[in-house]
């Protein structure tokens, strides 16, 4: 008898693909990406069978490509993962996400005491991947947090 193998999340035509992000993580990704309120068309996957990762999440964006910097603000989430940019059903772009050496702008400072609290200024995070975690240091209050305080998970 031969298997027959079916896409588990559909095809798009043009968008952004987000794969190979570690299970749990993708309504983090949704989250951040601030899209379940709008009207953009998303197609998730969660927990789906994954050679490398055993399972995974996949997010499919219709119409919105994202580039090196928004990818790399995700890889706090998932790095590792892949973005595919689509245009009429074929991979036009692929990159691997990195964690970047600082974040402006994304996340504010659990510091209360922070600056950014209080003035204009933009958050700026530096980042630093140990082996237990990833820690983000902030350039104003020189306080160090870990993603999961940052990130608010």
């Amino acid at each position: 008898m031969v298997e027959k193998h079916k896409l588990q999340v559909e095809a798009i035509r043009k968008g952004t693909v987000i794969d190979h992000i570690p299970a749990g993580q993708g309504i983090k990704i949704l989250k951040q990406l601030q899209l379940l309120g709008s009207n953009v068309r998303i197609t998730v996957g969660f927990n789906l069978p994954s050679k490398d990762l055993g399972l995974k999440d996949i997010i499919k964006v219709e119409n919105r490509l994202f580039n090196e910097k928004e990818a790399n603000e995700l890889a706090i989430f998932a790095p590792g993962a892949t973005i595919n940019v689509i245009d009429e059903y074929q991979v036009q772009n692929k990159f691997e996400m990195s964690i970047p050496e600082s974040i402006e702008g994304v996340f504010e400072c659990p510091n209360s005491n922070c600056i950014t609290h209080n003035e204009p200024v933009q958050t700026h995070f530096s980042l630093r991947q140990s082996k237990e975690s990833l820690q983000m240091k902030c350039k104003y209050c020189e306080k160090s947090f870990s993603k999961d305080i940052v990130a608010g998970i």
